[in-house]
């Protein structure tokens, strides 16, 4: 139920009119000649101030009038002062605006409305209203006072009646303009509220490319049957577009999606008076168009260095990179140099002396690359210099070395008639000269010894020793930086036959 709306206040015009008429009986009793007379005056006084006593001009009426009304003239003075400006008049509040229905059914209605774009300095008090059956124009008022609230129910009312219902805005300058609702409402229960059903791939911007097709299913509830519509970008749905509406669901199909075909697809479902409203927005994108301006800024050593500026056309979608092919100009091949670049220049690096290149730019999208491209005027040429190899300079190591035996002779004992052999590592620098001595004497090319140095290993092989080959071997080596020997015992031992086998022997 509406709630009571506040008392009015009195407003300063009324003020104004009640103390307008004060200073005019104050002339009246200005003749001093009739004592009598001013005493009639007088009396008159407190029936004249009785309606203000709310002003504060009544303590001027006070005055005594014995005093042959000379005070009368700073009374009508002070009255002339005191008075206020009038207020502008006051002015009644625009219509309310977007009257709808919130709820029926098959003995109340219930509307709702916005406050009115424009109020004034009248202020607003409350709303009225009314309703008529449609075809008539005696309108009913709904409610006994003011409503301040922007929502109301109208009750009692009779079932299947088709009612035309309107709002108005009420201050102290009148009524509004009535907001009124753009069709009659009937009065009946409705089996079941419009409600659109958005699959969750539709809920965001559905993407499709050039060509493909698209079929839209979007369920919906509603009793009896909803009246579906469609509009696109708020006009009405293109030929080409086939709607095919059921009970339950919706079907928008395109055959083959053109780019003509993106924009905001808005369907509503109304049943009665109440309706449903969703919006789809389609994206149809293509490849992008070729970049544009592609210039060649600078060349220097094995560089070039490229700019370029966004292609006019991106396809309808945002533009994800640039591909940067190069040809020899003596073969004319292309070649990726880089790829999914994401900058409006680029720094080509690693071309060939000598060689003479030109280059192109691919755009990319999410669809793919263009099928253009953009090829730069000028030639990067790079040019041969002389280059002198200069070999880097080590510096000189001495590596010589007096000799060293790193693997020393040993002691041995050796068979008469079993070759056997003596060996020994050294090491030097520059490669010593290696000697092969017997009891201090050398041994020199004796066809019974076999002397062998390879890489630093020296070997004395003895070819079947007899019992005089016995005795103490050395090895020298030497060479520029100075001299190492190295010695072993050699034992060569007889066999010894037992006995039985020395006369066996006889």
């Amino acid at each position: 139920m509406p709630s009571k709306p506040a008392p009015l206040k009195k407003s300063p015009a009324k003020k104004a009119a009640e103390k307008a008429p004060e200073p005019v009986p104050e002339p009246e009793p200005a003749p001093v000649e009739a004592p009598p007379a001013d005493a009639a005056p007088v009396e008159a006084a407190p029936t004249e101030a009785a309606p203000a006593t709310e002003g504060e001009a009544a303590p001027a009426e006070d005055t005594p009038a014995a005093e042959g009304g000379t005070p009368a003239a700073p009374a009508e003075a002070a009255v002339v002062e005191e008075a206020p400006t009038p207020p502008p008049p006051a002015v009644p509040t625009s219509a309310p605006l977007d009257v709808s229905v919130d709820d029926v059914t098959d003995s109340s209605l219930t509307i709702k409305w916005n406050t009115p774009e424009t109020i004034g300095d009248s202020g607003l008090d409350g709303y009225t209203i009314e309703y008529c059956k449609d075809g008539t124009t005696d309108w009913v008022v709904a409610q006994e006072e003011l409503t301040p609230t922007n929502c109301y129910c109208i009750k009692n009312l009779t079932a299947g009646h088709l009612l035309r219902v309107r709002v108005v805005a009420v201050n102290r300058g009148g009524r509004s303009e009535p907001g009124t609702l753009a069709e009659p409402v009937p009065i009946r229960e409705i089996g079941e509220r419009p409600k659109i059903r958005i699959p969750r791939n539709l809920k965001s911007c559905y993407v499709k490319q050039v060509g493909d097709q698209i079929n839209l299913v979007i369920p919906f509830h509603g009793k009896p049957k909803p009246v579906v519509s469609w509009l696109k970008d708020g006009q009405l749905v293109d030929t080409r577009v086939n709607i095919r509406n059921s009970d339950k669901d919706t079907i928008v199909f395109i055959r083959h999606a053109q780019r003509e075909d993106s924009g905001v697809y808005e369907i509503s479902v109304k049943v009665d008076s109440f309706e449903d409203k969703a919006t789809i927005t389609l994206q149809i994108v293509d490849r992008p168009g070729s970049p544009a301006n592609v210039k060649l800024l600078d060349t220097w050593d094995f560089n070039a260095a490229l700019e370029w500026t966004p292609p006019k056309d991106n396809g309808n979608t945002e533009i994800t990179g640039y591909t940067i092919q190069k040809a020899d100009r003596k073969t004319g091949e292309w070649f990726s140099v880089l790829v999914h670049h994401h900058r409006l220049t680029a720094t080509i690096t690693d071309l060939i002396m000598g060689n003479s290149y030109s280059f192109r730019v691919f755009a990319e999208n999410q669809v793919g690359i263009s099928e253009m491209s953009a090829v730069t005027k000028g030639v990067a040429i790079i040019h041969k210099t002389g280059i002198v190899y200069k070999p880097p300079e080590y510096p000189e190591r001495d590596f010589s070395e007096a000799p060293r035996f790193t693997t020393p002779l040993t002691n041995r004992t050796a068979t008469v008639g079993y070759t056997t052999k003596l060996l020994c590592s050294v090491r030097g620098c520059p490669k010593p000269t290696i000697e092969w001595l017997k009891n201090q004497m050398i041994i020199g090319k004796d066809p019974k010894f076999r002397q062998i140095s390879t890489q630093g290993v020296c070997s004395l092989e003895i070819r079947k020793p007899g019992s005089f080959d016995g005795g103490v071997y050395t090895c020298r080596a030497k060479n520029q930086q100075g001299e190492a020997v190295v010695s072993c015992k050699l034992v060569v031992k007889q066999v010894s036959l037992p006995e039985a086998d020395k006369e066996k022997g006889k």
